[in-house]
């Protein structure tokens, strides 16, 4: 029998994964998960509450029986591609400019894979989803973080994004709506970045999984409001308007020479994304929508109340959600920072959250918090961090 003990064993690495980092987001969940037995409020993943509406389930129960369990097209069902191109805003052609991927997060990935160099620079207006730099790392690219004005409430600041454009850059990310701040960027402060980068030849990846998700005004897609749409590259997701997160569908969407070397690094990863789970995205887009204008109603509801308790918290602040479902609080006025004040929160009063550190320099004293859950459990939430800010205020 082997009697070396393979965790103290020096085994050799790739360079890549020296740079690799968790996200707050997981690594909160899985401090709260070793918690065993507690009580506590999960704030933490953005995840919604809801079940996948029943219609969707049973699509994808009968195209299990009719044997949906094989390999489909690298790039997708026709029939799908077709839908995704018919509820996006912005003219694409199914059969050669989207690929239906395993997620959102591997639409991402393939891009990156497509269109950045090892030595490049990707920029990104932070605060910022943490994800997005083991994605650089991973093709041996460097996150710049642009830094947005807390003041401004994270407004997307063009002047300050186009000054960081150098001869490095390959690409732009705008999340929008935003994760972790809830904002939803002015379309003419976007429209300046995206003509700025297709003068010098650079991409913008729209990270628009939550565009379902607003609350004061229809989303407009960024590919959809430029001239310049060759130079956007279209990330977009079941997982958040369909309560879909575990059946890990998304899309990428691109000019075609973008797709036509994109599906290559999705065949070598992939071949396909699950074929049952197409079958369900494909209700999803096609079926009845009552069951997501009743999801958006309830985050509506809980935004509302959550603007209101953060509103009666003292030494508190945070920018207006106007879409997703995250609040980003400002706990600068109780002069700690944010792991610390994650960590408070969990161990002494049992409320995970994400630390505003992993979203980017800017945020060195907020948390994000999901309202992803519902009125109770947010009720439950927020008096705990109203105890935890007279404990230590």
């Amino acid at each position: 029998m082997p009697t070396t003990d393979r965790a103290e064993q020096s085994v050799p690495l790739a360079r890549r994964t020296q740079g690799l980092s968790r996200s707050p987001i997981r690594r909160m969940f899985d401090l709260a998960q070793s918690m065993d037995g507690a009580d506590l409020v999960h704030f933490e993943i953005g995840e919604p509450d809801f079940d996948t509406p029943a219609h969707i389930i049973d699509a994808a129960t009968a195209a299990l029986h009719d044997g949906a369990t094989h390999y489909t097209s690298n790039a997708g069902l026709p029939s799908l591609r077709s839908a995704i191109a018919a509820d996006l805003q912005a003219d694409y052609d199914p059969a050669d400019e989207i690929i239906v991927t395993a997620g959102a997060m591997e639409a991402l990935a393939l891009t990156m894979l497509t269109i950045v160099d090892p030595g490049d620079e990707v920029l990104v207006p932070t605060p910022a989803w943490p994800n997005y730099t083991n994605q650089c790392e991973m093709v041996g690219a460097t996150l710049q973080g642009v830094e947005m004005d807390a003041a401004s409430g994270f407004d997307l600041d063009p002047a300050a994004i186009i000054d960081a454009m150098s001869s490095d850059t390959a690409a732009v990310i705008i999340t929008n709506p935003s994760n972790p701040t809830g904002r939803v960027f002015d379309p003419a402060a976007v429209e300046a970045v995206v003509e700025a980068a297709a003068a010098r030849g650079v991409y913008v990846i729209a990270d628009e999984v939550y565009r379902d998700l607003t609350y004061d005004a229809p989303y407009r897609e960024i590919a959809a409001e430029t001239a310049h749409d060759a130079h956007v590259i279209t990330v977009g997701s079941c997982s958040k308007t369909y309560a879909m997160t575990g059946w890990r569908v998304g899309w990428l969407a691109a000019a075609p020479a973008v797709v036509e070397r994109a599906i290559m690094f999705h065949e070598g990863l992939v071949a396909c994304a699950p074929a049952v789970s197409q079958h369900a995205a494909l209700a999803a887009l096609t079926g009845d929508r009552t069951p997501v204008e009743e999801m958006l109603a309830a985050f509506g509801r809980r935004r509302e109340y959550v603007i209101d308790r953060i509103e009666a918290l003292p030494m508190v602040t945070s920018p207006r959600p106007e879409g997703a479902f995250y609040a980003y609080l400002d706990f600068s006025d109780l002069r700690m920072d944010a792991e610390t004040i994650a960590t408070r929160l969990l161990e002494d009063h049992g409320v995970v959250t994400a630390p505003g550190t992993g979203f980017g320099s800017v945020a060195g004293e907020h948390v994000r918090i999901s309202f992803a859950t519902n009125r109770e459990q947010i009720g439950r939430g927020f008096d705990r961090i109203e105890a935890f800010i007279e404990e230590h205020s």
